[in-house]
């Protein structure tokens, strides 16, 4: 298995992880924590609502990393194994050959 494919594994579950973080959270105030602790400012909502606000900084970090990690590592290997282009074979552009000078039909005069 190769380094890249380690790498969009691990994107992949970040991801899968990242959509889950933020589906759970409301942006009017509400979701996890508003369900867990109703009326009652209580100090583990807070802590939840801080829980998941830090988890989507940190997994949004971690998917950036991932991914300036995996174009490096895609980057390297592009260069020295290139199908697109062949070095050993040079391309020589061909002398031009002048034209064969011939004369234009004469044209006969219209009647």
């Amino acid at each position: 298995m190769s380094t890249f494919s380690i790498f969009l594994v691990l994107i992949t579950i970040v991801c899968f992880l990242l959509v889950v973080v933020i589906m759970v959270q409301n942006p009017k105030g509400g979701g996890l924590s508003s369900s867990l602790g109703g009326s009652t400012q209580i100090g583990g909502v807070q802590k939840t609502t801080d829980f998941l606000d830090k988890s989507t900084w940190t997994l949004g970090g971690i998917l950036i990393l991932l991914i300036l990690l995996s174009s490096l590592s895609f980057g390297g290997s592009l260069g020295t194994d290139s199908k697109i282009i062949d070095k050993t074979e040079a391309v020589t552009p061909k002398a031009a050959t002048p034209a064969p000078m011939t004369p234009a039909p004469a044209s006969e005069p219209a009647k």
